[in-house]
């Protein structure tokens, strides 16, 4: 009967001494557990600082920006008229290469017509007035001729004189040289040439149709030193300088990537999307290029 209690009681502490071990392995395992999830909060504090837009740690990489390839105002030019008429020929096609001074166009205008006739008239009367003027003043110096004349023909002589420098003045604002119509004489058509060198673009006039003055016929955009134009915002604007460089890809073009370096920033916001203007010079022009191409570019 002793031995059974002694085994019962044996069994008895067994027990109590496995509770015991379960309750502190329990206990050390809460612990390792909220020890865990105190380093996984921590863990995600830290992630706070990753870019909610690239999904990347704040480090040193420079962001992208939106742009367009473009020409500079000086070299694209409108070529318009400083005199109406009708279009009588062409003499080019959309998105041709021309030369400066190669005929784009010829315009038919009378008054281009009586303006040279105005011109040939007023060189020949010049000529004329003026050898009688100096008769008229070799007269007076010798008083055979009476100081009356000499004025009178003096006056006729400078406003003939006037009248030519004014007809050889509106030629040459049409781009016609006054000695080309005196050695060859009148021209039937006023002939509209390429200001510089380039690629014909937004032709958008056919045979036939009327021009007034300042009317465009076209445009002609030099392709040689394109620019990019990025958009960028008030934020970004600190890391913008005069010469910093520039590494862009065209969209169209694949992976392909071409340099550039700013050579302007605007001084003005827009009213819009608050975003600023910046210009780069492009180092090396492509012939695939075209203004209006988008491209996304990141400083260097």
């Amino acid at each position: 009967m002793k031995k059974h209690i002694v085994i019962i009681a044996a069994a008895m502490m067994l027990a109590a001494c496995t509770g015991n071990s379960s309750s502190d392995a329990g206990t050390q395992s809460a612990d390792s557990s909220e020890k865990s999830d105190s380093i996984d909060v921590k863990a995600n504090n830290d992630s706070l600082s990753v870019d909610a837009v690239s999904s990347a740690t704040n480090v040193a990489n420079s962001p992208t920006f939106n742009g367009v390839l473009m020409v500079s105002p000086q070299n694209n030019a409108t070529v318009s008229l400083t005199m109406g008429g009708k279009v009588h020929s062409l003499k080019v096609m959309p998105g041709q290469a021309v030369r400066q001074g190669q005929v784009i166009a010829t315009i038919d205008n009378p008054e281009f017509i009586e303006l040279q006739q105005t011109y040939l008239d007023a060189s020949a009367q010049v000529e004329f007035l003026e050898m009688e003027y100096k008769r008229q003043r070799s007269l007076a110096d010798n008083d055979a001729a009476s100081q009356k004349k000499v004025q009178q023909s003096k006056a006729e002589y400078l406003s003939m004189n006037s009248r030519l420098a004014a007809a050889a003045s509106r030629l040459v604002t049409l781009g016609v040289k006054p000695a080309f119509v005196k050695s060859k004489g009148i021209q039937p058509y006023l002939l509209v040439k390429a200001p510089i060198n380039g690629f014909v673009t937004n032709l958008n006039v056919n045979i036939g149709k009327y021009l007034n003055v300042g009317d465009p016929l076209c445009d002609v955009i030099n392709k040689s030193q394109p620019l990019i134009q990025l958009t960028v915002y008030e934020r970004e604007l600190n890391m913008m300088r005069i010469g910093r460089p520039v590494e862009f890809r065209v969209n169209g073009m694949g992976k392909q990537t071409f340099s550039a370096h700013i050579v302007s920033i605007d001084q003005s916001v827009g009213e819009k999307d608050y975003s600023i203007k910046v210009y780069a010079k492009v180092t090396a022009s492509n012939g695939d290029f075209r203004p209006g191409m988008y491209i996304r570019a990141k400083l260097k």
